[in-house]
């Protein structure tokens, strides 16, 4: 006697399988019906369920580093000379908007952004302090500039003049800063041709000029002769727009090397970056400066695998386990800015050790190794589901930083950083 799988004894009939599954249906149907409707869940609830605890992987970012960054900017800066908060990029990957609030807070003056939308990001979160894009936008963005005042950068008579013309239109002033190439020759007029620039668009009576200002491209090395010839091209290109009878407005050099190393640069404002996230823009200013990163990456374990020897982990199988190890599951990967280039080089600091990733990042997720043996402690780690992991920052004696992903990947910071992506919630620290 056999039974089929719908339960009946002997062969099924079509009849039966149609019968079995318009049972399960109805039940399905009814389990449905069962559960709530999305609206029934409280907008409260919801809302009270954060990032973190939707996936478990997160940027927390501690802002009280910001402010002592910030102070730090402000101590070494000559008497008179403004700061400006450059929180470009998403604030360097921290957060725009949070990091611009407590910069302002800390003492910065002015903001500076690299782009448009990243301006009208900080104004629709209520920000209103004076706004710079550092770069110059299409001509067709300039009724955005005005509706939102964000003041933007100039190198081109193009632009200056819809610029101005759009403003005219309105009845409005139409703020700028000036650009100059002095060496870095990425944007900008040409120092040497600043002067006939000036004079070509000055006759527009809605162009305001509030700022002139260029960009070091090596304030951040040991060889200083390139830094000096652009500084000696742009206070001679200052001195020459004055004796054209120009207002240039704020004038601005220092980037954060430059306003840490060299305070004859700082001028009338000096722009923070880098340094406001706690990394010395180079190694002459390591031990004088007491930055402070702002930011760590946290995960937690999703699931633990303890492959037989020589069973292999992850795409490709790379890595073999060498036996008596826990392969532990954490949801972080390339699509976060974990770049894949890290397998199996970098380490994640687990119960104040650190333990090495093994195997290739996938997109979403990544793996590392905790050796069940010891770690040259008397004591076991005995990692479990749900125990957290930081993949950037300290715990105990072991830490893994910024830095150290950069030298790996042989990039600098600001890449690491910025190509954090925007589906790592964040978590401020205040």
């Amino acid at each position: 006697m056999s039974f089929n799988a719908f339960g009946a004894q002997g062969a099924s009939t079509g009849r039966d399988v149609q019968e079995f599954l318009r049972a399960a249906r109805e039940r399905s149907d009814a389990q449905y019906r069962m559960k709530a409707e999305p609206d029934e869940f409280s907008e409260e609830r919801l809302e009270g369920i954060t990032g973190p605890d939707r996936r478990w992987s997160w940027i927390e970012v501690d802002l009280s580093a910001i402010r002592n960054n910030v102070a730090v900017a402000k101590r070494r800066l000559t008497p008179g000379c403004r700061l400006m908060a450059v929180v470009k990029a998403n604030g360097y990957g921290h957060g725009a908007v949070a990091v611009a609030r407590t910069a302002l807070s800390a003492g910065a003056a002015q903001i500076a952004v690299a782009t448009v939308n990243e301006g009208v990001e900080l104004r629709e979160a209520g920000i209103e302090a004076p706004i710079l894009v550092l770069s110059e936008p299409p001509a067709t963005a300039a009724p955005v500039l005005l509706a939102y005042n964000l003041m933007p950068s100039v190198y081109t008579a193009e632009f200056a003049i819809a610029y101005a013309e759009e403003a005219d239109a309105h009845g409005l002033r139409a703020p700028f800063h000036l650009a100059v190439n002095t060496g870095m020759n990425r944007i900008g007029v040409r120092f040497d041709e600043a002067v006939d620039f000036l004079r070509q668009i000055s006759f527009h009576r809605a162009l305001v000029q509030e700022g002139t200002f260029t960009h070091f491209a090596t304030a951040d090395c040991a060889e200083t002769l390139d830094f000096n010839m652009q500084f000696r091209r742009f206070k001679e290109t200052i001195a020459a727009i004055r004796a054209m009878g120009i207002n240039p407005g704020l004038v601005h050099c220092a980037n954060s090397a430059a306003l840490l190393r060299y305070p004859e640069t700082h001028m009338d404002m000096a722009r923070l970056g880098i340094s406001m996230y706690g990394f010395h823009p180079c190694p002459e200013t390591r031990g004088r400066f007491d930055l402070r990163p702002a930011m760590s990456v946290h995960a937690r374990i999703t699931a633990i695998n303890m492959p037989p020897m020589s069973e292999g982990v992850s795409y490709g199988m790379n890595y073999r386990s060498p036996g008596s190890v826990k392969i532990c599951a954490i949801p972080i990967g390339y699509a976060d800015g974990y770049a894949r280039a890290l397998s199996g080089r970098a380490s994640v600091v687990y119960d104040g050790h650190l333990c090495r990733q093994v195997g290739n990042i996938c997109m979403d997720q990544c793996m590392f190794e905790v050796d069940l043996r010891s770690y040259g402690t008397h004591r076991r780690l005995d990692p479990q589901v749900g125990d957290e992991v930081l993949l950037v920052g300290a715990q105990g004696g072991a830490a893994v930083s910024i830095e150290d992903i950069a030298d790996m990947l042989g990039t600098i910071p600001h890449e690491v950083c910025c190509a954090l992506s925007a589906r790592m919630p964040k978590v401020y620290l205040r």
